[in-house]
């Protein structure tokens, strides 16, 4: 049996209402996971008072209210939290897997070539970096559940646009820092966009709003502009959902 390793945490008042959990090894993966499970742990642990549990890379913030429950009592909801952690084995569904298809470069990918720049290497090479590997989602961010992920090996971190735009379509792929992402919906943004996915991410009729969850892996596909349009009206599914899909065409 494989013990789920717990990261040290420290944990903090965030105004009247919610407590933040941040892990604190030096092992990022570990502070990962502690923070995710962590986050499962109190949502299903029926608490009186809990309202949610939001992670991110490193830290998760527990909301609540505090007519009904204390920061100190939700404190030790933490603490009982992350010793039951301890005693538990690994044992979390395996990860989903999605398929993304995006168009490089031109209108699709405005930035393409400003990353290319300031990376020392041809646009060719950005493409393959972002392509070659599989990306973890860590945590959903704003706006509309856009999947977080650490970035591709570039040699290093893309600077954010000195003037962000005012609207990103929905479905852009972009990259800052040591970061990528894809945009779910139309929103300001000032990442560097590289490409565009034609495959619609959120779906405002569907709980939960985006497909992916924390823990699934995403992989990145090059296609050609003409072959966008095939894509359109799509939505990006895990794969086997895909699969399944193709076997019911007659």
């Amino acid at each position: 049996m494989t013990v789920l390793t717990v990261a040290p945490t420290e944990i903090y008042e965030s105004g009247d209402s919610a407590l933040r959990v941040v892990a604190i090894s030096q092992a990022n993966e570990d502070n990962w996971l502690t923070v995710h499970r962590l986050a499962d742990w109190l949502e299903s642990c029926g608490a009186e008072g809990l309202y949610g549990a939001v992670p991110t890379y490193d830290s998760v913030l527990v909301e609540f209210d505090p007519i009904l429950v204390s920061a100190r009592q939700v404190r030790a909801f933490v603490k009982l939290g992350l010793l039951e952690l301890g005693h538990a084995a690994e044992g979390a569904q395996a990860p989903r897997e999605f398929d993304v298809p995006v168009v490089y470069g031109g209108d699709f990918g405005p930035d393409l070539e400003l990353v290319a720049e300031h990376q020392g290497i041809s646009t060719g090479e950005v493409i393959r970096l972002h392509t070659e590997k599989t990306y973890t989602v860590r945590c959903l961010g704003a706006p509309a559940g856009s999947p977080m992920m650490d970035g591709p090996a570039f040699p290093r971190p893309v600077p954010r646009l000195k003037d962000p735009r005012l609207s990103v379509p929905a479905g852009a792929v972009s990259v800052a820092g040591r970061q990528a992402v894809i945009a779910p919906a139309a929103a300001p943004g000032g990442w560097c966009v590289i490409g565009q996915t034609p495959l619609s991410v959120l779906n405002i009729r569907k709980e939960p709003l985006v497909p992916y969850k924390p823990g699934d892996i995403l992989r990145f596909r090059q296609i050609r502009s003409e072959d966008f349009n095939d894509f359109v009206g799509r939505e990006l599914e895990p794969l086997e959902l895909e699969r399944l899909e193709l076997e019911r065409l007659p």
